[in-house]
């Protein structure tokens, strides 16, 4: 039932893409650069880092690639790039005020998805992992914090940075881990995107960390 369920959500999100990406292609890509100053435009891409891998959109045909590897670009981050595109106000801007993600604009009927999906499955992972968890934030390029057993900060886009947060556990208490968004994320993206920015992190950081995958985590796994 979990590989049907994940194939369904595969096939809504490719459906979405499609759409976005023909969305894409009604915009007025000037204006896209002057509201995202990371945007880069090389020959006929357009060009952007998620989560440290550098991305390009077509100009043309709105078609998503990797620009230097050779890896597919799942359907999760395509769409992200293309809801950050969509959804950007001309207003938008870092404002260092940390919040958890129900504190976020417009988030609350996505709020049990992230609990159930991200911060959940993050605190059971890392369990007794935390060497591992802070190398792989180090691989990813991540800014230690000073608060937590391992904290760092990623960055999703370079507008939209990301605190990942994690206590390991005791006789008392058990493991914890969160995650932290700057108050100016869904001034940039969509509250429903933001689920999949965060699962697309933690996704990262496992892999690279080495740890077994909890099954319970948001679909992109």
């Amino acid at each position: 039932m979990m590989e049907e369920f994940q194939m369904e959500e595969t096939n809504n999100y490719e459906k979405w893409c499609e759409q976005w990406r023909e969305k894409f292609l009604k915009m007025d890509q000037e204006e896209l650069k002057k509201r995202l100053l990371e945007l880069k435009e090389e020959g006929d891409w357009l060009t952007l880092c998620h989560f440290g891998r550098r991305l390009g959109v077509h100009k043309e045909n709105g078609k998503i690639m990797a620009m230097e590897d050779q890896d597919p670009v799942t359907c999760y981050e395509r769409l992200n790039v293309y809801t950050l595109f969509g959804y950007v106000s001309p207003l938008a801007h870092y404002k260092d005020d940390w919040v958890r993600f129900d504190r976020l604009k417009d988030t609350s009927p996505f709020s049990k998805a992230f609990q159930e999906g991200v911060t959940e499955p993050f605190s059971r992972m890392f369990s007794g992992h935390v060497k591992e968890l802070s190398q792989a934030c180090e691989k990813l390029g991540g800014k230690k914090l000073p608060w937590s057993d391992a904290g760092y900060e990623l960055k999703a886009f370079d507008c939209i940075p990301v605190r990942f947060l994690f206590w390991e556990g005791d006789d008392e208490f058990p493991a914890q881990g969160n995650v932290l968004f700057d108050a100016s994320a869904t001034d940039f993206i969509h509250g429903e995107s933001v689920v999949t920015i965060a699962a697309i992190g933690l996704d990262r950081i496992v892999k690279l960390a080495g740890v077994p995958m909890d099954r319970s985590t948001f679909p992109i796994f």
